[in-house]
């Protein structure tokens, strides 16, 4: 499995951040499947830096792209215009699960405007910022991985 982790943050692009996110999605899906290939990049919340993150990570055969901050109701937020530009399928079961299940841990939870999708048989997810929320999310996203890479590889049930 190859997991590519895009950290969608201006402050942790120049460097005047830590990304602590990407590093907690990386930690998380790691954990749960041992073996796989995650890569990390960070790229401003600009809508063509954020699909060429994409674009590289499909290019480098990622089956399922993770990206974490600019969900956000925020001017500056715009991974979900991104992705959505970048897909060609949306998948609204899994970013209304995520938003769901976040709700049991936040009420902050109704303000991600994170979306699902697929283009071709990549998977890309949008995960909220902040540490817990990636981190959750991540939680939440692992047992999924394996089962939709098979399925879109054309795998039965």
């Amino acid at each position: 499995m190859r997991i590519a982790v895009v950290t969608v943050s201006d402050r942790a692009s120049r460097g005047e951040y830590e990304d602590r996110s990407g590093p907690e999605v990386e930690r998380v899906l790691s954990e749960a499947l041992p073996g796989s290939s995650i890569s990390r990049e960070v790229v401003s919340d600009e809508e063509e830096g954020i699909r060429g993150a994409l674009d590289r990570a499909a290019a480098e055969g990622a089956d399922w792209i993770v990206t974490t901050g600019g969900t956000g109701p925020s001017p500056r937020d715009r991974a979900p215009e991104a992705t959505e530009a970048w897909i060609d399928r949306e998948l609204p079961g899994v970013a209304e699960a995520l938003r769901a299940a976040s709700l049991s841990e936040t009420p902050y939870a109704v303000f991600s405007r994170g979306i699902a999708g697929m283009r071709g048989r990549v998977f890309v997810v949008n995960l909220p910022g902040s540490p817990a929320a990636a981190r959750f999310g991540a939680a939440f996203l692992a047992p999924l991985l394996e089962h939709g890479a098979r399925m879109a590889a054309g795998g039965g049930h």
